[in-house]
């Protein structure tokens, strides 16, 4: 799509105007091109709506400074807190402003409020009001003149035809505001109708009439551009999730450091091997330690089946999208040695290797951590005689992920050997019985050329080095490994999440993160009706969030009911039906992600340590940061990067925009791009 349209050309900023702003230009006597400094200002009130777009530009990779209005010793907002000069080249310093609502400093004549409004007219900075009330001042008419106020919950909106033409057209259209609890208000907002100078972007029908009224838009006036939202969100309401791209990208006119993907990438752990099956008598696992009276002998165990996997490939033609298969070849093998010597499910899996990513999980399946004592409940570490921990040895870890990696290779696996699964995350530490990694772990990993080893997201959401290695960390789905059907998922879940009271486990009564059900749901349609759709909106605002961190569940979750597909098959068309195809799901290998999370961390400490240096003067960008630091970016369509001779088009296409990480070229100490 192109966008020239929408772009806004640096303003030029005469002498004159230099100096209403106190910025005096010696020896300036013609117009001169500002120098635009590619960060944004938030004033922040402690709300909801400006956390949440502080996030989004956190996320992307933006580089803002936060004004705490709260704060007692906070920096005055004045004519030198916002501009000054670089030689004799006026400096912009906020290419953008985002302030609470559109007068937050006490009243619209402040001394604050009016040198910020000169500031934005004469460096033409946009100005996002996260959220505010519909009256003229916002170019909006009062909602009592043919407009509504009242709680969106359940409210479809739209995308208005501006706003796909410019810089919402990375939406389909339609949305609908979350309605997740009808006793709990989650979003409240004024529908009104723009006046003169406001463009709207995302509209709702006037309840009760055949009217619409703006939800977000553009108000030009005296000289400036204000994006006015006038409904309320936090940084997890899908509402705003879709939005957020949008009114980041309106803020600072599609050129920005910083880069955003939305991202789905999903591990089926175990393939190869059995897995345990959910006991709705005992309400637990048969051959787990806090299973009692259950050792798992004569249990049915839940293991895909040739069928299965014809399914699974099949699947993934009709939806185009891979799956992650995470394996045990040694599991695989002692089943087919218990079985007649034959695996007919083995047999499809590795004829269809190469619809597939592979990923190596170890042989066995082994605990690569401390020595377990399951003589308790819960386990604990093994001690030695002398107290100290007993630990799996480094040969003993080596071996397991030695012996899967030369299995796959002689069945011509394609699988990368820098990736890694271990069983159950283990060998990372794993609290409360074992506080740190196992110290033979880090030296395993390196002798086998592993790079990249998942993590469990749920305990620690943040990348960290084993070693030589990085962790990915992984979120874990609400589809247990357990239960290969519908019944069995809703059994379990009602143990879990329902009150003693109720006949479930109470736990939910008993940890402050959870919430017990107002009661247990029907096994027969519970899963369908209920945790489908729950966990098809958990994961879809990940994949919309610009976190590239995979999901995992079990093979056997593709066995039986095969109740892992409903939940994908939602979370795709989910997203199929809210984004245009210019904004594809991207679907990474777990090396990528690895690199993606990365190069993230090592660009939030670049900024973090004042070390990135980013401006536009007029349709030059120059970006400098610390040798060897990746560097985000995203500009329009057309942008062409500096090369040593000549120039090359910038970036790949993503959302209208064209974005990439990157670094200087050859005998360069920048990056330069001309945008169109």
């Amino acid at each position: 799509m192109a966008h020239s349209a929408r772009r806004t050309t640096a303003a030029l900023v005469t002498a004159a105007a230099t100096m209403a702003l106190g910025l005096a230009v010696p020896g300036a006597a013609a117009a001169t091109t500002p120098r635009i400094d590619l960060k944004v200002l938030v004033v922040d009130d402690g709300s909801s709506t400006v956390a949440a777009l502080t996030d989004q530009l956190r996320s992307t990779g933006i580089p803002y400074t936060a004004v705490d209005l709260n704060a007692a010793d906070r920096p005055v907002i004045d004519a030198a807190f916002l501009a000054d000069t670089t030689g004799s080249t006026p400096r912009a310093r906020y290419q953008g402003v985002v302030l609470p609502d559109e007068a937050p400093f006490g009243s619209p004549a402040s001394p604050e409020q009016l040198a910020l409004e000169a500031y934005e007219r004469t460096y033409a900075i946009p100005q996002v009001d996260a959220y505010t009330w519909a009256h003229p001042e916002v170019g909006l008419d009062y909602t009592s003149d043919g407009g509504w106020a009242g709680t969106l919950d359940g409210q479809g909106a739209q995308i208005t035809a501006a706003g796909k033409g410019g810089w919402f057209g990375y939406l389909d259209g339609a949305f609908t505001f979350e309605d997740n609890s009808p006793y709990v208000q989650e979003s409240y907002g004024f529908v009104a109708r723009p006046r003169a100078g406001f463009t709207s972007y995302v509209d709702t029908a006037v309840p009760g009439s055949a009217t619409r009224g703006s939800l977000v838009g553009e108000y030009a006036h005296d000289g400036r551009r204000e994006l006015v939202v006038t409904f309320a969100y936090n940084r997890y309401q899908q509402q705003f999730r879709l939005l957020a791209r949008g009114i980041v990208e309106w803020l600072t006119q599609g050129v920005h450091l910083g880069r955003s993907r939305n991202y789905f990438a999903v591990h089926v752990d175990d393939v190869f091997a059995p897995d345990s099956r959910w006991d709705a008598a005992r309400n637990c696992t048969p051959g787990d330690f806090d299973c009692a009276g259950g050792d798992g002998a004569g249990t049915t165990p839940i293991r895909m089946t040739a069928d299965d996997a014809a399914y699974a490939a099949q699947w993934q033609r009709d939806h185009g999208f891979t799956l992650d298969m995470v394996f045990n070849a040694g599991s695989g093998e002692e089943w087919k040695s218990e079985h007649g010597g034959t695996d007919a499910l083995a047999d499809k899996l590795l004829a269809d290797k190469a619809q597939y990513r592979w990923i190596n999980h170890t042989y066995t399946h082994q605990y690569l951590g401390c020595v377990q004592d399951t003589t308790t409940v819960p386990w604990a570490c093994a001690k030695n005689a002398d107290g100290s921990t007993q630990w799996m040895s480094r040969p003993d870890i080596s071996a397991e992920i030695r012996d899967n990696y030369n299995w796959a290779v002689a069945k011509g696996l394609p699988l990368d050997r820098a990736e890694l699964v271990t069983g159950e995350h283990s060998g990372l530490k794993t609290l409360p019985q074992q506080p740190a990694d196992n110290p033979n772990l880090a030296g395993a990993l390196a002798d086998n050329g592993v790079k990249w080893t998942a993590s469990d997201n749920s305990r620690e959401p943040e990348q960290r080095p084993v070693g030589t290695a990085l962790t990915v960390p992984r979120y874990p789905m609400n589809v247990y490994y357990n239960a290969g059907t519908k019944a069995e998922m809703a059994d379990e879940y009602n143990w879990i999440y329902t009150s003693r009271a109720d006949g479930g486990s109470g736990i939910c009564e008993n940890n402050p993160t959870s919430t017990c059900l107002a009661g247990p749901l029907d096994t027969a349609t519970g899963y369908d009706d209920v945790i489908v759709p729950q966990e098809a909106r958990t994961d879809l605002g990940h994949a919309i969030s610009n976190d590239p961190r995979p999901h995992y569940a079990h093979q056997s979750n593709l066995a039986e009911d095969r109740i892992l597909y409903p939940v994908l098959d939602e979370v795709l068309a989910g997203y199929k039906a809210l984004f245009a195809d210019n904004t594809p799901l991207e679907n990474p290998r777990q090396s990528a992600i690895g690199t993606e999370l990365q190069r993230r961390a090592a660009w939030q400490s670049a900024l973090a340590n004042n070390r990135v240096t980013a401006y536009r003067t007029g349709t030059t960008v120059t970006v400098t940061a610390p040798s060897g630091v990746q560097i985000p970016v995203t500009v329009p369509e057309g942008t062409k990067k500096q090369l040593l001779l000549g120039t090359a088009t910038f970036g790949t296409p993503y959302a209208g925009e064209r974005s990439a990480w990157t670094t200087p070229e050859l005998l360069q100490s920048s990056v330069t791009l001309k945008l169109p």
